[in-house]
């Protein structure tokens, strides 16, 4: 625990801009209020009972927990409903925009556009997700996994309950608003660059959050919350590591310009396999390098000038609509495990 000292210098490195400084009555009670909160752990002061559904109905959850957990349970039947529009998700994993220091935007963020425009002419809903607002946007934040897993499975709920924590003040919580985009989603495609030799840190925080949709607990009141003891003797009495976002489509494009682009696509392929995901082919799981050991200053008129993976970000495009209309169709071949697997996890 910080001490109350502590506490306050915390507190009011947010109200440093001497804007603020005609407030500073309002903000001294404010921050004693915000000590009370962070000392009692208030970390979801809105509760509601669980209700019908859950193993216990009167064991209280965070209530935005419980609207959350709603608008997944709604998205999952209509992404499984014949007449829901098709809908591809694009994220794009760069940590720069022309809203960033920068004042430029990503070849990512281009290489995006040349996939989404592939759907443009289509009936097929294209929603992108733009994890560079992580750098521009006021109050946006991903918070980071607290592990829960590593304790047991079913103590990692689905969607996360580790957030908001307002005694901590962990809220503004962005991932609440990206489990329903992803469980919205028939496709997803993932363009990135390769940041040291793995993922940018958006797309990196983005990834730990959805160990959650990889066998998480969709019932907290089976484990009384975060009971480790209960979710403990739940996994070793048998788990079935549910996964909730299996069956949907997927591309990869990663890019850069000295190394690490095959890696980073390898990764992002094998999880996106592990998660259940069904790749689009050969042609959506691509890793190019975009002006090889060539100045950072000229990168984007070298993008300009290689029409090849222009044409390649485009086919990513392709493959991953084509196989989607499959999906849809029930047509595609999703190469179902052909027995039992003797490893769960």
């Amino acid at each position: 625990m910080l001490t109350r000292e502590a506490f306050g210098q915390r507190f009011r490195m947010q109200y440093a801009d001497p804007l603020f400084d005609v407030a500073a009555d309002a903000i001294a009670r404010i921050e004693e209020i915000a000590w009370q909160a962070y000392a009692a752990g208030r970390k979801s002061p809105l509760t509601a009972p669980a209700g019908a559904g859950f193993a216990d109905p009167d064991f209280e959850l965070s209530s935005e927990w419980l609207a959350n957990h709603r608008r997944l349970a709604e998205l999952q039947a209509q992404w499984s409903h014949r007449d829901t529009p098709t809908r591809v998700l694009l994220i794009c994993g760069a940590a720069r925009n022309d809203g960033t220091c920068p004042g430029e935007m990503s070849k990512t963020f281009r290489l995006l556009n040349l996939i989404r425009d592939v759907f443009a002419p289509t009936a097929i809903e294209a929603d992108v997700l733009d994890l560079s607002l992580l750098a521009s946007e006021y109050g946006r934040r991903i918070h980071p996994c607290k592990g829960c897993v590593s304790t047991a499975m079913p103590l990692c709920h689905w969607p996360c309950s580790c957030y908001p924590n307002y005694g901590l003040n962990q809220t503004n919580d962005w991932m609440a608003e990206i489990y329903e985009r992803w469980t919205a989603a028939h496709a997803v495609v993932i363009v990135t660059p390769v940041y040291w030799y793995q993922s940018p840190s958006p797309l990196k925080l983005m990834i730990d959050r959805l160990v959650c949709a990889d066998g998480g607990n969709p019932d907290p009141t089976r484990t009384s919350g975060k009971d480790p003891g209960k979710a403990k003797a739940l996994e070793m009495a048998g788990w079935d590591f549910p996964k909730h976002l299996a069956g949907r489509v997927y591309g990869v494009m990663v890019h850069g310009d000295v190394a690490g682009v095959e890696n980073a696509r390898r990764m992002l392929s094998d999880w996106l396999d592990w998660m259940g995901l069904v790749d689009a082919g050969p042609q959506a799981r691509l890793d190019r390098y975009i002006g090889y050991y060539e100045p950072y200053a000229n990168s984007h008129d070298t993008l300009d000038r290689d029409e090849a993976v222009q044409e390649e970000a485009r086919n990513v495009g392709r493959a991953v609509l084509q196989a989607v209309t499959a999906l849809r169709a029930g047509t595609l071949q999703t190469g179902r495990q052909a027995g039992r697997n003797p490893r769960p996890k």
